[in-house]
């Protein structure tokens, strides 16, 4: 009798009878040269249509398992190896060793987002309200994209679509004071894919990179799982520390957020922004500025970014993750023009180029003025958001915080005087018992210090309405 492998398959069905006879052959049951029962015979003993073994035979016989001649019954290739075990679709280790890159990834901490799993008030950064997203707007644009007319439908060029990065030129210039040729612009699949093409580019392990301290984690694990040496950079108020930055031997690249530091929020000063171009001069290095969340801004004028002061040793990266939604997986970056070729040559290597329609539909909402709209309009929605959480945290909590970054931005640091760095993940655990997600600020640094509990608070996926009863239950449900 024919059975299904690991009983996960009837043996009454094609697929069932082929898993069968191949573990049977792959284990020695069946060896080199023996003959199979006939299509007829083994119908009948299964109670089968001859049509559903036959079907079973001809996948054994596509894959090399089975041998037909002309008015002989099918028997076993000589070339299948009665020891080898019959591969399963569940289980199984890769016979080799991972590569370097990949041991380096596994061994980092893991940074992919789970479900909310029902928590009513989740303060996690990086979410934005799916009620925000211009529904109509979008489905306008990609309806159009979808429907030009083109000659064929075939690969792009793989720094993105010319008329998105036309577009993009206009949008930086108004937006960001940024002048550069579209040439200058590749579009790629998020900030993410940026900082990757930065380490592939410019780093050869076991490079040097300066990093901010704290900083964005999957920034950090690019490089790390790349094999560079990375140097932490301290950060406070005004961003990075550039006071206390090392001496300028062998380096490659400094990463840096320097008009809203992640996590901590400071903004960068002009002093500071002339030393870390001069740190940079001096070790022949380039320096990437992340303007993750550049277009908000509350309190104060916008700031310029880094690579207008750069001397050209600026890469600019730019997303539109928190102005539309993380999901499109759209960014871009702005290079110095000696830099252009080996960036597109090494993203047409990753992934050929970015997806097409979604190009042509952010380029039609830019040139059409519908984006800078949904920005400003965001811009007012978040700045009510913000309000409403920092209203109800001086509330519900008063003296026990000091909160930080509330300039610009969609999070803000939040340092509670009542509790140290070690109790940031069981007060974590117990807020989400609660129904409520905050997240520990230690996860973002690479070097443990003595310091208070502090929590990172994104305040943009939730309607304003409800955030202040979010931090009400929270109070409520932290010990005092």
């Amino acid at each position: 009798m024919v059975q299904s492998e690991q009983g996960k398959y009837r043996a009454g069905t094609a697929r069932g009878i082929y898993l069968g006879l191949r573990e049977q052959i792959a284990t020695g049951v069946y060896a080199p040269g023996d003959r199979l029962p006939s299509t007829r015979a083994l119908a009948e003993e299964l109670g089968v249509s001859r049509t559903t073994v036959t079907t079973a035979f001809d996948q054994l016989i596509s894959e090399g398992y089975v041998l037909v001649r002309q008015g002989a019954k099918a028997v076993v290739a000589g070339n299948i190896a009665s020891s080898e075990a019959a591969p399963s679709p569940t289980t199984g280790a890769p016979s080799r060793p991972l590569s370097a890159y990949a041991v380096r990834a596994m061994e980092m901490p893991v940074h992919i987002p789970v479900a909310a799993g029902g928590l009513k008030y989740d303060f996690r950064y990086g979410d934005v309200a799916p009620d925000d997203f211009p529904r109509l707007a979008w489905r306008k644009a990609m309806t159009a994209a979808i429907f030009a007319r083109r000659e064929r439908l075939g690969y792009g060029h793989p720094a993105g679509s010319l008329a998105l990065r036309q577009a993009l030129q206009g949008y930086l210039w108004r937006a960001r004071g940024i002048r550069c040729e579209a040439d200058q612009i590749i579009v790629v699949n998020g900030s993410q894919q940026a900082l990757d093409l930065c380490a592939r580019v410019l780093v050869d392990p076991p490079g040097k990179v300066l990093i901010e301290e704290p900083c964005y984690a999957m920034a950090r694990n690019v490089f790390a799982a790349l094999g560079a040496e990375l140097t932490p950079a301290p950060c406070d108020a005004d961003g990075i520390d550039t006071g206390r930055l090392p001496a300028p031997h062998g380096y490659s690249l400094a990463v840096v957020t320097p008009s809203h530091q992640f996590p901590l929020g400071g903004v960068l000063s002009a002093g500071r922004r002339r030393a870390l171009i001069e740190w940079a001069e001096a070790a022949n290095a380039l320096v990437v500025e992340d303007d993750y969340d550049g277009e908000y801004r509350y309190d104060v004028r916008p700031i310029p970014p880094l690579y207008l002061s750069g001397h050209g040793r600026v890469i600019y990266i730019g997303t539109v993750s928190k102005t539309l939604s993380p999901t499109l997986r759209l960014g871009y970056l702005v290079l110095p023009e000696a830099l252009v070729e080996p960036f597109v040559r090494c993203k047409q290597i990753a992934d050929r180029h970015s997806a097409t329609f979604e190009q042509d539909a952010l380029a039609s909402l830019i040139e059409s003025g519908a984006y800078e709209r949904h920005v400003r309009k965001m811009r007012r929605m978040n700045a009510e958001r913000r309000t409403a959480f920092l209203d109800a945290m001086a509330e519900y909590f008063g003296a026990r915080v000091e909160i930080v970054g509330t300039s610009a931005g969609l999070h803000v640091v939040v340092w509670f005087s009542d509790f140290a760095a070690q109790d940031e993940e069981r007060l974590a655990a117990t807020a989400r018992e609660a129904g409520i997600g905050i997240y520990p600020i230690s996860r973002l640094f690479s070097l443990a210090t003595e310091r208070r509990a502090g929590f990172v608070f994104g305040y943009a996926s939730m309607p304003a309405r409800i955030i202040p009863d979010g931090v009400r239950l929270l109070a409520k449900t932290l010990p005092r």
